[in-house]
């Protein structure tokens, strides 16, 4: 590993680089935070697929990704007069000190459950930072990711379940109140108009389940979103396994049946 020196050189010539790009480079140079937005996200997914699959080659070139963003917005805040990379790093550390009274501060806090039971008051206090509990979540989060931070936030201060085993009564009404909504809209609905209102209160309540799913998981310590995309790993990798044994059959998908494709699916489960 890199001593501190070397590690100060290379964000160094970091920013050098990135000093000669937007000078020199018409690509670099006509970049906006607009035109990069949509990078910064595919980079950040990028990041997170490498992130699941522990593949540290990859982790090491996203981060490097992420970090070229970083750098580009703080060139750009500079050039506005803004901020720039100085700023961020001050900032950021302002932030973390501000927040971790139990090390910078005499604030006691020996385990994480202690030290998550102050975040949020804390953020509430800082200047510049979250009115509300909820103000801190970003209205872009993924839905899924979004349900969980909003759950989370909402536990820290004390908006919970008083035993994690009582969230399964609810996960149960929603699925029963669901599963009334469905026999709604295809059932019993002969309007138009009766199916369009059955199938908004059937979305809304499936958004119910999902919710009640995603506070199942937080209680259990178990990310959803991680568990999802490690599920949809799985398939892909099974269904890929079934698609490949159809073509060494010369077979086509679509002209198997439904015991064909599950017998290989069945076989994929012993590598997958």
């Amino acid at each position: 590993m890199h001593t501190r020196q070397e590690k100060m050189e290379a964000f160094g010539r970091l920013l050098d680089v990135m000093d000669d790009l937007r000078e020199k480079c018409p690509w670099d140079r006509k970049q906006t935070n607009e035109s990069l937005r949509p990078n910064t996200i595919e980079e950040t997914y990028e990041l997170c697929d490498a992130l699941i699959k522990e593949d540290n080659i990859n982790i090491c070139k996203e981060l490097g990704d992420v970090l070229l963003h970083i750098v580009f917005y703080s060139k750009i805040g500079e050039e506005k007069g803004a901020f720039d990379v100085a700023d961020v790093c001050h900032k950021l550390c302002d932030k973390l000190i501000f927040r971790h009274p139990h090390v910078y501060g005499d604030v006691v806090a020996n385990t994480p459950d202690q030290v998550r039971q102050t975040w949020e008051q804390i953020k509430t206090k800082e200047k510049d930072g979250n009115k509300t509990v909820l103000s801190g979540v970003p209205d872009a989060l993924p839905s899924l990711v979004k349900a969980y931070r909003i759950q989370d936030k909402a536990r820290n201060v004390g908006f919970d379940w008083e035993e994690r085993r009582d969230v399964w009564k609810k996960v149960k009404e929603e699925i029963t109140e669901f599963e009334a909504e469905v026999e709604t809209l295809y059932n019993n609905a002969e309007t138009e108009e009766a199916k369009a209102a059955a199938k908004k209160h059937a979305t809304e309540e499936f958004g119910d389940v999902m919710f009640s799913l995603i506070n199942a998981a937080r209680l259990y310590k178990i990310n959803p979103d991680n568990a999802l995309e490690h599920t949809n790993q799985k398939f892909i990798k099974r269904f890929n396994y079934v698609e490949a044994k159809a073509k060494d059959q010369g077979q086509d998908l679509k002209d198997l049946t439904l015991e064909q494709m599950d017998a290989w699916w069945n076989e994929a489960k012993q590598f997958h």
